[in-house]
């Protein structure tokens, strides 16, 4: 285009600046200024805690006017808050895209995101009883030992919890050992908690010698951790029909109810609901969460791996400008 007198090619200066100004109007969550207000309501998994932390503070320093509200908990307990207690809340972001799924599709949400990745990892500290000893071929025989005492998060509540279980039944598997499996999940009951970070404080005052963890969580505290092979940690796509033979039943969505969860790799979700009480907050927070040079950045700066675009069953019902996100 060039300048002709107070025309553009036949169009008028005004009407061509109303047209760019038009054009600069971008729902991707990165304008500034007082344009959105409120409250966002976000629970999210114990695993997402520091990048999400980084992430609200970021956004509020964009638009002052917003107040995140983050509450995290288990997966599974985040989900039945909205589903079974009603509470109010804008965005969830769970550790399992399969909670979206089985929980919260469709009565809450039409659609989820698959945004992050991860593995299982056995953490421990510079007292655990034979942690100069432990490696991956010998930490399930380490674990079985009485004097060794360690935690895991609640299957029921937890997505870390169930991991937990599935990752020692592959194990059981793998190394060719009947019965490990329930050994170890029989032993130190007490020490279930309701989700993984609750596990670092008894990992950190040395009441514990092992905790299952995720590995983001290990990198972002500064602990020591135990990389599991590929065959157990669940973090490897390819190992898709492995991680599957083998499953574990948890609290369904109502009381007496069992639903069954299989292996599969790690993979995180994240979804707006349908009755979220900011939705304009909400749509923009989400674009920034899942901007390459934004959000995803901090998950991989936090020890996450990301997926974006990843597929999803649910594209057609992806609204249209969040499709960028995804794939069929």
């Amino acid at each position: 285009m060039f300048l002709n007198g107070n025309r553009i090619r036949g169009i008028p200066i005004f009407a061509f600046l109303l047209f760019l100004l038009a054009g600069c109007v971008v729902d991707d969550g990165n304008q500034t200024g007082g344009e959105l207000s409120g409250d966002l309501i976000i629970f999210h998994a114990g695993s997402l805690s520091v990048p999400f932390k980084e992430a609200a503070d970021s956004f509020e320093q964009l638009h002052p006017s917003v107040n995140i509200q983050r509450e995290v908990s288990g997966s599974v307990e985040c989900a039945r808050k909205i589903s079974d207690l009603g509470r109010d809340c804008d965005i969830m972001a769970s550790a399992d895209y399969k909670v979206i799924n089985k929980f919260l599709i469709p009565e809450h949400t039409e659609w989820l995101i698959k945004f992050a990745a991860n593995e299982m990892a056995l953490v421990y500290h510079q007292e655990s009883k034979y942690h100069d000893k432990i490696n991956r071929f010998n930490w399930h025989e380490i674990l079985q030992k009485e004097e060794v005492l360690y935690g895991r998060s609640d299957p029921d509540s937890d997505p870390c919890g169930y991991r937990t279980v599935l990752s020692l039944r592959l194990s059981e598997k793998y190394y060719n050992q009947p019965g490990m499996a329930n050994r170890i999940l029989s032993k130190n009951q007490r020490y279930i908690r309701p989700k993984e970070t609750d596990l670092l404080a008894l990992l950190e005052t040395n009441t514990l010698d092992y905790i299952f963890l995720y590995r983001s969580l290990a990198e972002q505290h500064g602990l020591n951790y135990l990389t599991l092979t590929d065959s157990i940690n669940l973090g490897n796509p390819e190992l898709k029909e492995w991680y599957n033979t083998v499953s574990v039943d948890i609290a369904g969505k109502r009381p007496g109810k069992k639903l069954t969860i299989h292996g599969e790799p790690m993979v995180y979700g994240v979804s707006m609901l349908k009755k979220a009480p900011n939705p304009d907050v909400a749509r923009k927070f989400l674009h920034f969460l899942l901007s390459r040079h934004q959000g995803l950045q901090l998950l991989e700066k936090h020890g996450q791996s990301v997926l974006v675009p990843a597929s999803t069953k649910y594209y057609e019902n992806v609204p249209e400008n969040f499709r960028q996100y995804v794939k069929r």
